[in-house]
């Protein structure tokens, strides 16, 4: 049953046979006997299905709500069983916002060194993909922002408050300033984050308090493109102060504060929130609190 069940939060998250087949390591054959087998079991028709995925059956929609509960309960006590024989072990997926990957991975490398027999796989998924991903059970944890949009039920664990820096070259007239105002950025080349991402709205809000509509001429989803943007010419870019740090250590860029008007927006690690936590859950958030700047 468990089986059939992840074979059905699966079709439900990739809306597609063929893609939630590959995601789970079978045939679509498989997967598509698993789904009928278990419709079977529970005497509803689950999936609406002609030549190809027509989406959820209302019945379906109910059903997945109590999938995901019950394959997460089955992970739960897997790694209940495991903790009681081996300790601490096993294997944490952690998804970051692009702009807390440092963060990321100090959390990973700092908890690995305590727990040895715990591996990490670290992705960088934007804030939205996060919440999908930790409904859908393809993550154990997220790193996001915690106070800017609704989260949902997750418990949190503040990590630290974003402070921001405008990244220039350093023959850029801004360059020398020891701190900028929003609005002083009035009529620069920006390259900016994509608008999906929860940065770019946060920087939006922060350039519409100052008066200023802001019109990036360049946008990616990395980071790393927005730097190596900001090497060819004039142009700038604004980034978290930690991550502009690591982004532009060792390059000819030149780093200015941006003054805080409002209470900063807060990040941390986040994760279902479905006590008691497994063993190994726990002591991420644990470690998190630990590695947080944020006061309690």
């Amino acid at each position: 049953m468990i089986a059939k069940l992840e074979m059905f939060i699966a079709l439900a998250r990739e809306r597609h046979f063929g893609r939630a087949a590959l995601s789970l390591g079978v045939t679509q054959p498989t997967l598509s006997t698993g789904i009928r087998q278990l419709e079977d079991q529970l005497g509803v028709k689950l999936v609406s299905r002609g030549s190809r995925f027509g989406g959820l059956t209302p019945e379906g929609q109910r059903a997945l709500v109590m999938a995901r509960q019950i394959v997460g309960d089955a992970r739960r006590l897997r790694e209940e069983m495991r903790a009681s024989r081996e300790g601490l072990a096993g294997h944490l997926r952690l998804a970051v916002i692009p702009t807390a990957l440092t963060w990321g991975s100090a959390l990973a490398a700092r908890f690995t060194a305590r727990h040895p027999k715990v591996s990490f796989t670290v992705l960088s998924r934007a804030s939205a993909d996060i919440l999908s991903m930790l409904d859908d059970l393809e993550i154990d944890a997220g790193i996001s922002y915690l106070d800017n949009e609704p989260l949902g039920r997750v418990v949190t664990r503040p990590l630290y408050r974003e402070s921001y820096r405008l990244v220039c070259r350093p023959d850029h007239p801004l360059a020398g300033r020891a701190d900028l105002g929003w609005a002083e950025l009035a009529e620069q080349k920006l390259c900016l984050l994509t608008p999906e991402m929860q940065n770019r709205r946060i920087i939006n809000r922060q350039f519409l308090e100052a008066g200023l509509a802001p019109a990036a001429a360049i946008e990616s989803n990395s980071t790393v493109v927005l730097v190596a943007t900001v090497l060819q010419g004039p142009w700038v870019t604004i980034l978290p102060s930690d991550l502009a740090a690591f982004l532009t250590e060792g390059k000819p860029l030149a780093l200015v504060p941006l003054r805080q008007e409002a209470v900063a927006p807060e990040v941390g690690l986040i994760a279902p929130h479905q006590p008691p936590y497994t063993p190994v859950l726990q002591a991420l958030l644990d470690e998190a609190g630990e590695l947080a700047q944020v006061p309690d």
